[in-house]
C-alpha cells in the first residue's frame, strides 16, 4: 500500500524537524515547506494527502494560503499554530481546515488527528462514487463535493461541511448530536468549548440562505444537536 504523503508547512526549523521525524516514525512520507511559494512547489511535484501548516508564515499567512488549498477535494488540512484565539480558530474552520491544534501540542494527539483525517479522506473518496442526494430543489454531489442550488449555481464545500450535511440528510427528521457530527467530520470526540460543529452548521445555513425561496433546512435542538427538516427526494 502506498504511504500517505504529509507536507509540513512551518518556517521554524526545530518545529519542522520534529514534525518530520514524528510522522516518519509513524510510517508516513513527509515533505517540508517554509512558506507559500515552497508549498506550491511541493504540491506541484508530489501527490500530497495532508498539509500540517502554521498560520504565522513569511509572505502569505496560513489563513490566506488555506483559501486556495481548500479548493482541492482530496487534500486534508490541519492548522498547527501558536495562535489560540477563538477568532483564528473560527476563521480557520470557516475557510475549510479539517482541524486546528495549538502549540505546545501533544505529539500523540496530533498523529491521531492526522490519521483520522487521512482515513476520512479515503472513506469520502469511496463513498462519493455516484453519491447524489437531492432535497428541496438542491443537489449534493459527492463526486465533486459540490452543492448545486435550485438555480444551478455550483457551490464547493469543504470536506467537513459535506460529511456533516450528508449525515444530517441521511438521518432526516432525527436529532443528530454534536458528538455524532464531530465524530463524522473529524474522527475525534467533542471537547468542551469546541466550536467546530457550530461553525460548520452556520456555514451550511449561509449557503441555503443565499436562495430566498429555500426554507429553513437545519433546526437547532438546544442542548442536544441539530435536525434536518428538508424534503429528501
Amino acid at each position: 500500500m502506498q504511504k500517505s504523503h504529509i507536507l509540513i508547512v512551518e518556517d521554524e526549523d526545530v518545529t519542522r524537524f520534529n514534525l518530520r521525524h514524528l510522522f516518519e516514525a509513524e510510517g508516513y512520507q513527509v515533505s517540508e515547506a517554509t512558506d507559500g511559494e515552497s508549498m506550491d512547489k511541493q504540491l506541484r511535484d508530489n501527490a500530497i494527502n495532508l498539509i500540517i501548516m502554521d498560520i504565522n508564515l513569511p509572505g502569505k499567512n496560513g489563513l490566506l494560503l488555506a483559501r486556495e488549498l481548500t479548493k482541492n477535494n482530496e487534500l486534508g488540512l490541519i492548522f498547527l499554530t501558536g495562535r489560540d484565539s477563538d477568532i483564528d480558530k473560527i476563521l480557520g474552520l470557516e475557510i475549510g481546515a479539517d482541524d486546528y491544534l495549538t502549540k505546545p501540542f501533544n505529539p500523540r494527539e496530533l498523529t491521531i488527528r492526522a490519521r483520522n483525517i487521512l482515513s476520512r479522506i479515503g472513506q469520502t473518496r469511496n463513498e462519493n462514487e455516484n453519491a447524489i442526494i437531492k432535497f428541496n430543489q438542491w443537489t449534493l454531489d459527492g463526486n465533486s463535493r459540490k452543492m448545486i442550488s435550485p438555480d444551478g449555481e455550483l457551490i464547493s464545500i469543504p470536506r467537513g461541511e459535506y460529511r456533516a450535511l450528508k449525515l444530517l440528510i441521511e438521518n432526516s427528521g432525527q436529532i443528530v448530536t454534536r458528538q455524532q457530527l464531530i465524530k463524522e467530520m473529524t474522527g475525534r470526540d467533542l471537547r468542551s468549548n469546541d466550536r467546530t460543529v457550530d461553525v460548520t452548521i452556520r456555514r451550511l445555513r449561509k449557503h441555503f440562505e443565499s436562495m430566498k425561496n429555500t426554507p429553513e433546512l437545519i433546526n437547532t435542538i438546544h442542548g442536544e444537536g441539530y435536525r434536518f427538516v428538508g424534503s429528501v427526494e
